[in-house]
């Protein structure tokens, strides 16, 4: 183990069909437990590249369900941190049990019609900040994030965004969303409409710090799944250096600050 590149997967998702699951837009995933989850990454050792840790994070077919997501963070252990979904009314009492049970980041769906107002998302992200110092998660197509919109993005506490942007005619404004302290996952290169390696190299290139990895596992609703392939490249791209703080320091200091 000593020779591989410690990585924290920061997006993974955990599909368990013994919690509630919620079809949307027509859509409903298959199964894909802890169990499935281990076996897959299994092979990125041949890669030369150890998941030491990771983020489990609620996607839309999920709701608001926390069952599955502290059942799943028992089963992975200490280095994983759940990212989930709530809605704004929800108590503080409730947010600190999720805090104690490993939760460490609220996420905003925007790409598939979330629940919260822009309104809302502002003060609840400040309120989960304040209270337990969860960072907020946003899941959007970069093309659509006007001049209000990245003001309001780059105000809030702490943030970071899915899937490099998710299309290059998004970049410019997500490079001006790095340079403001926005953090990025380096993730889901199947559904993305971009060059990952330009991506990455002009992140990194804007904030060494910015940037994070993900498997995107199980890869739902994506043109195609993750391959190990996704992180050969990111690897290639980067210097022994950068790729050891884009593997894994990065997203320690986001989520598994003391």
């Amino acid at each position: 183990m000593s020779d591989l590149l410690r990585a924290f997967d920061a997006h993974l998702h955990i599909v368990d069909p013994n919690h509630p699951l919620i079809e949307n837009n027509g859509f409903m995933p298959d199964p894909f437990t802890v169990g499935d989850y281990r076996s897959r990454i299994s092979s990125l050792e041949d890669h030369g590249i150890d998941i030491a840790g990771g983020a489990v994070v609620s996607g839309s077919f999920q709701g608001f369900d926390q069952g599955y997501l502290v059942e799943a963070l028992q089963a992975l252990g200490p280095n994983y941190v759940g990212v989930t979904q709530l809605p704004p009314g929800t108590s503080d009492g409730v947010i600190r049990s999720l805090d104690d049970a490993g939760i460490k980041a609220l996420r905003f769906n925007v790409a598939r019609g979330g629940s919260a107002t822009l309104d809302e998302l502002e003060d609840f992200a400040q309120r989960v900040h304040d209270l337990v110092g969860w960072h907020s998660e946003l899941y959007i197509d970069a093309r659509t994030i006007d001049e209000d919109l990245a003001a309001r993005i780059a105000g809030l506490p702490a943030v970071s965004i899915d899937h490099l942007g998710m299309h290059s005619e998004g970049l410019p404004t997500l490079l001006r969303l790095v340079e403001r302290g926005v953090k990025v996952k380096a993730t889901g290169f199947g559904r993305v409409d971009l060059d990952p390696a330009e991506v990455v190299r002009r992140i990194v290139d804007t904030d060494p710090s910015a940037l994070m990895v993900g498997t995107d596992l199980p890869s739902t609703r994506a043109a195609r799944p993750f391959a190990d392939a996704d992180f050969d490249l990111i690897r290639e791209t980067l210097t022994p250096e950068e790729a050891s703080a884009v593997f894994w320091d990065n997203a320690v200091a986001f989520y598994l600050r003391s």
